[in-house]
């Protein structure tokens, strides 16, 4: 826009206009563009370029656009754009006036530098209490919520009056710049952080009136939200929980190892409109299926979503959908929930969308009915391709340290400088390589604030000793035979790679790593989530949902970098096959170091069955405190055990089942 060319005057509009037709033509693809592209003439005038990015997306998803690679975090709301501004690019996005470029050029040095001055403009407390209150919620401003909230309260004639009106109405403006893309996942939590307290101010006048409305004013529907019995993990669930409840929904969370006649029990007493089930083992797909099983038997109807990180589009389409004949859909993520449950809300759209979920999981089905036919070894000949050492010439690392060593209250100061950030910003779905995202085009800004939010929270839980870390490794005398690797009287099972290579292929098994004879193994079991429930569950308690969430992640983080940490001790130290490596963070991220670190339900060894033996040997729960559930999973969430294996040529693989 605004090159000054006159070729390229209408550019803009053709875009605007080639999304409207396609998507009248074509209503099943999707329309992408690079957003900062339209721009480049204004280089150097980021609030000038902000407003021309904003103005033009407000117009470009009306006309269908779907995606667009922009800096989110610079993004201006079209409607706080200057009026003067605004409309000098609206006449060159449209190419209204001949002068149009000639006007903005110059209309743009008076706006030169303006967007530095937001961060510390206060002007929006002098509009009224409604539009202060949706600024709050948009910017996720808390400082002054109960002071507005009160003037609010005292202007309604009802104190539900103020939810119904001026939250909910904020809220619906959170909800339309997050579906739009220009909002991300950490701000809309930020809101609800907002509206929680706004509304927590309320309940006290609420009950007194005996208002019988309820707190949620007019909900667009009742969701019961699960993390499936035998799993642990809920950051997940409980993101979706707050994102659908920005949008107006009921939410009914049962919170984690929920069995399935409390869920079915729940959703017919509360006459929920959809079940949201959630589970990050492999086992939780399990207990899917039989909740799905349930369904059908009891002759349910309503909606059920799947969600998880071990769950998929395919788990849903050949294990879960075939066995209830209810509509049943795998939303992918948080960003996607909000879409999906509006649509399943309104009967003009529901039919389509599950039409179109069946349509594509039967697809899936028959795809998957043809890759049946890739071609499978039996597990004789699997084996006579198995990885193979010189044995022989081979001289197995003893350990130094061969009693368990067991690690209470471990420095959780020591583990800050070993933790991959980069997860980090996943679990709140930016997508991205630390440090590479803080000068993200799409997420420096948000990703930035996080980062810097992550940080503050991290001091505040080392500083004040908040959550504790825990663990214990041992290195035992080992020995292997085809799959199975002995350990004194006890086995592990590591299943072997079946699929035809070639002749030339390598069909791996965890056991080929380990010597015939007089070998070692080391097992390990670390967690840095004792106290953590307790403390989200205090932040809970304030309306703080953002910061519940952001403790569970950290807690994450910080196992994932004792476990880390550990193996660093373990090759170094206690078994010391390695003792004179100098490698930094980013090397040991990389995994650059010898040796590695596998662990049961992950890819070279899926089932969690060998979870039992390690707690055998390393007496786990007694050591450090870390319980399995009925399905293996671990407790606290924020926990992580395996194996390590010392061989110079061991190495990471999926093996994949012929089922």
């Amino acid at each position: 826009m605004a090159t000054g060319i006159e070729e390229h005057n209408e550019y803009a509009l053709a875009y605007i206009e080639a999304a409207r037709i396609l998507k009248e033509t074509l209503p099943g693809i999707h329309v992408s563009g690079g957003v900062s592209n339209l721009s480049f003439s204004f280089r150097g005038n980021n609030a000038v370029r902000e407003a021309m990015h904003s103005a033009f997306l407000y117009h470009a998803i009306q006309a269908g656009m779907d995606m667009g690679i922009v800096n989110a975090g610079q993004l201006a709301i079209y409607d706080d754009i200057e009026t003067t501004l605004r409309d000098a690019i609206e006449d060159v996005l449209f190419n209204l006036r001949e002068d149009a470029t000639d006007r903005l050029v110059e209309l743009a040095e008076t706006f030169r530098g303006a967007g530095k001055k937001r961060v510390v403009d206060l002007s929006w407390r002098e509009a009224s209490v409604e539009k202060r209150l949706q600024h709050a919620l948009v910017e996720g401003i808390v400082d002054y919520v109960e002071q507005d909230t009160e003037e609010a309260r005292q202007k309604f004639d009802r104190p539900i009056e103020v939810i119904e009106g001026p939250l909910m109405d904020g809220m619906n403006v959170v909800g339309d710049l997050f579906g739009s893309g220009r909002m991300f996942l950490p701000q809309v939590v930020k809101s609800a952080r907002v509206m929680k307290n706004a509304v927590a101010y309320l309940v006290p006048f609420i009950e007194k009136e005996k208002d019988e409305l309820g707190l949620t004013g007019r909900p667009n529907g009742k969701i019961v939200l699960a993390t499936v019995k035998g799993d642990v993990h809920d950051i997940g669930k409980n993101i979706v929980g707050v994102v659908l409840g920005c949008n107006g929904y009921d939410v009914i969370d049962l919170g984690v190892m929920v069995p399935s006649d409390k869920i079915l029990a729940t959703a017919k007493e509360e006459d929920a409109d959809i079940i949201g089930l959630s589970g990050l083992i492999t086992p939780s797909l399990d207990e899917m299926v039989h909740v799905a099983e349930e369904m059908e038997r009891l002759e349910f109807e309503m909606p059920l979503l799947i969600g998880g990180a071990t769950t998929s589009r395919t788990h849903t389409a050949v294990k879960i959908e075939e066995n209830y004949s209810g509509p049943t859909i795998h939303v992918l993520d948080a960003s996607r929930c909000v879409g999906v449950v509006s649509k399943l809300m309104r009967a003009d759209e529901k039919e389509t969308l599950v039409e179109e979920h069946r349509t594509e999981y039967r697809k899936i089905r028959e795809q998957r009915g043809d890759g049946r036919k890739v071609k499978q070894l039996t597990i004789e000949q699997a084996r006579e391709r198995r990885f193979t050492s010189d044995w022989t010439d081979y001289q197995t690392p003893r350990p130094k340290i061969q009693e368990p060593s067991v690690f209470g209250d471990y420095s959780l100061e020591e583990l800050v400088d070993y933790i991959d950030w980069s997860p980090f910003f996943h679990a709140w779905e930016l997508k991205g390589k630390y440090p590479a995202i803080l000068e993200s085009e799409k997420y420096a800004a948000e990703a930035t604030k996080l980062f810097e939010d992550g940080r503050a929270m991290l001091e505040r839980i080392v500083s004040g000793k908040l959550i504790s870390a825990e663990g214990v490794t041992a290195v035992f005398p080992a020995r292997a035979e085809d799959e199975t690797v002995f350990v004194g009287d006890t086995q592990f099972h590591f299943p072997r790679q079946l699929v035809d290579k070639g002749s030339d292929g390598i069909n791996y098994s965890l056991a080929d790593f380990i010597a015939p004879e007089d070998d070692w193994l080391g097992l390990f079991a670390v967690t840095s989530g004792h106290g953590v429930d307790q403390l989200a569950k205090k932040f809970e308690t304030d309306n703080d949902d953002y910061s519940a969430i952001m403790v569970k992640v950290l807690a994450d983080r910080l196992a994932e970098a004792f476990a880390e940490r550990l193996h660093e001790r373990v090759r170094k130290e206690i078994w010391g096959y390695d003792s004179d490596e100098e490698l930094n963070n980013e090397e040991l991220i990389k995994e650059e170091y010898r040796g590695i670190r596998p662990a049961p339900g992950y890819p070279a060894c899926p089932g969690h069955e060998e979870k039992d033996t390690i707690w055998k040997l390393l007496n786990v729960e007694e050591s450090v405190g870390i319980s399995l559930t009925e399905t293996r999973a671990m407790f606290p969430a924020a926990s992580i055990c395996g194996w390590y294996f010392s061989h110079p040529e061991s190495c990471y693989f999926s093996v994949k089942r012929s089922d």
